[in-house]
């Protein structure tokens, strides 16, 4: 029996969940398919997917080289346990030391971002014999109790002291724009850094930091030339493990294969998920350095689950890596991030709603204020809990309306299309984009007094 376009939705929200909201306003689209940049609803309505679903799609939509990987291996071996070794498995293996900081030669597979991070806070504990991991407040590592611990926003906070795991504390983000230590780049000297070492040095028993060398959905923040080589030193100094979460900004997002590669550092574990497979099937990593699997010849790695290593996983990713080679995606979003940077930049010299407009490769923010001088956003993280309506939403909606699917998160926008996007296609999401912002700068007419707030 066929389903019509309304029933899907009404069933869908009846008997599924949808996540980080009030399950009362969710109102989900019909994705009934998609190519290239594009995907279709339930009504026949094509939508430019300018963040690539959830900043994952990073080869575009409908690949045939990767969906006959797929197909391929469902009908040669759809799954073996863990303990056997595939083809898939190797492959992807000697893919991967190709493509990863060369340091990182073990590789333990996840099912998920958020997988491969719980792995990587139980191997850097295991390793050091140390308990403490140090994140930082706008981030997000994953939703299961150890990952949402070490998440900085507030998709934590309603969990707190609940059903997270212990053993995480915090410091301040990177964020030259609004630095949270209210110093200023560059005389501050890389502070953020500094207060990361004080911390250290004061808790005792860390046994690793975990950063997104880019902010992913909390901002797009990228960090100064100086920061990485400086808490690389800092690691270093004190015996503690440095984590690189690459799962939104790995995979030539940020117009290298990882962020990291940018200022030349390399982790001890680095986890990624999402473009590693173009998110065609769930796959997620956790690569450590040798010293560190070193240690593991004679101590019992105590961590595993049934769908690690999957070979329905695994062979679409040596797929994906190799068009992504073959298509010269990473040095397309270097080009074509340029590009979107240009455009996006003549959009804040017009609209006194943008306060920000950052990033790097085809990786981008736009950052919405009530005023460009106090950085006051439209509206609090508390809004955004409690459900109440975001400026960044109701833009998005207008946006949406006019073909154009843009990731929108408390008081940013999130621009990182697929790497394949064309100058047109560009051109297409900041005219709409353009249009939309009216509706901010609107506000601000009318409310002059919430320049004062």
């Amino acid at each position: 029996m066929s389903l019509t376009s309304a029933e899907v939705v009404a069933l869908t929200k009846q008997h599924n969940y949808g996540t980080w909201r009030k399950q009362k306003s969710w109102a989900p689209m019909h994705l009934v398919s998609a190519d290239g940049c594009t995907f279709t609803d339930g009504t026949g309505k094509r939508f430019l997917d300018f963040s690539a679903q959830l900043m994952c799609v990073n080869l575009g939509h409908n690949n045939p080289v990767v969906i006959k990987a797929i197909q391929d291996q469902a009908a040669t071996l759809a799954y073996a346990a863990p303990s056997y070794a595939t083809t898939a498995r190797a492959e992807l293996s000697q893919v991967l030391t190709e493509v990863l900081p060369s340091n990182l030669t073990k590789f333990f597979f996840t099912t998920s971002g958020t997988d491969a991070n719980e792995a990587a806070f139980k191997i850097a504990r295991m390793y050091t014999g140390k308990s403490k991991i140090i994140s930082r407040y706008r981030s997000y590592h994953g939703s299961t109790s150890s990952s949402v611990a070490a998440t900085g926003d507030p998709r934590r906070w309603p969990i707190d002291h609940l059903g997270k795991g212990p053993g995480v504390i915090f410091s301040p983000e990177v964020n030259c724009y609004k630095c949270p230590i209210r110093h200023t780049y560059p005389t501050c000297d890389i502070a953020c850094a500094d207060y990361l070492e004080h911390m250290i040095q004061n808790e005792s028993d860390v046994a690793a930091i975990i950063v997104e060398p880019v902010v992913g959905t909390n901002g797009v923040l990228v960090p100064p030339p100086e920061y990485f080589p400086k808490l690389r030193r800092i690691c270093d100094a004190h015996n503690v493990l440095l984590i690189a979460d690459e799962v939104m900004s790995g995979w030539g997002r940020t117009g290298k294969w990882f962020a990291v590669d940018n200022w030349g550092i390399q982790p001890d574990i680095l986890t990624t998920a999402k473009g590693i497979t173009s998110a065609y099937v769930p796959l997620g990593l956790c690569a450590t350095s040798q010293k560190i699997a070193d240690f593991f010849d004679e101590n019992y790695f105590a961590h595993g689950h049934t769908y690690e290593a999957h070979p329905m996983t695994l062979a679409p990713a040596v797929a994906t890596i190799r068009e992504m080679q073959r298509l010269n995606l990473i040095d397309r979003a270097v080009e074509m991030g340029q590009y979107l940077g240009e455009k996006l930049h003549a959009l804040k010299a017009k609209h006194p709603s943008i306060g920000n407009v950052r990033g790097l490769g085809l990786f981008w923010a736009v950052e919405l204020v009530k005023d460009q001088i106090t950085k006051q956003p439209f509206n609090t993280w508390q809004e955004k809990l409690d459900g109440k309506p975001l400026v960044v939403d109701q833009i998005a909606a207008k946006m949406l309306a006019k073909g154009v699917s843009m990731q929108a998160w408390m008081s940013h926008f999130v621009l990182a299309p697929p790497l394949i996007v064309t100058h047109a296609e560009i051109d297409e999401a900041v005219a709409a984009l353009d249009e939309s912002l009216a509706l901010a700068d609107e506000l601000l007419e009318a409310q002059p007094e919430l320049a004062t707030l």
